[in-house]
């Protein structure tokens, strides 16, 4: 059986096949069989400088805004429940009321 030889690129090359597929009008695949990369290879390129970019800056801000969001829910929440038990004690009383 033969051995498949690994190919080592540099993140030099990396970051340029990733911008170069990103930015063109060509489908992936045609860039990467211009680089001589496999596909699946340029598309984990792809998504990992994306996903360092994304999360470096915004995961924080956005996990911040998501706990101010839930926490303000919840208080919403908690406050239209004690609406909802309010308009029944009301309705039960008119109910006797009007008997």
């Amino acid at each position: 059986m033969s051995q498949k030889k690994s190919n080592s690129y540099t993140a030099e090359f990396k970051e340029a096949a990733v911008k170069l597929a990103v930015e063109s009008d060509q489908p992936i695949a045609q860039s990467a069989r211009e680089l001589g990369v496999n596909v699946n290879t340029l598309h984990t390129w792809i998504d990992k400088f994306h996903g360092k970019q994304t999360s470096d800056s915004s995961s924080a801000v956005d996990d911040k805004h998501l706990y101010e969001e839930l926490k303000q829910l919840r208080r919403e929440n908690a406050r239209l429940k004690e609406e909802r038990e309010l308009l029944k004690k009301a309705a039960a009383f008119f109910a006797k009321e009007s008997n």
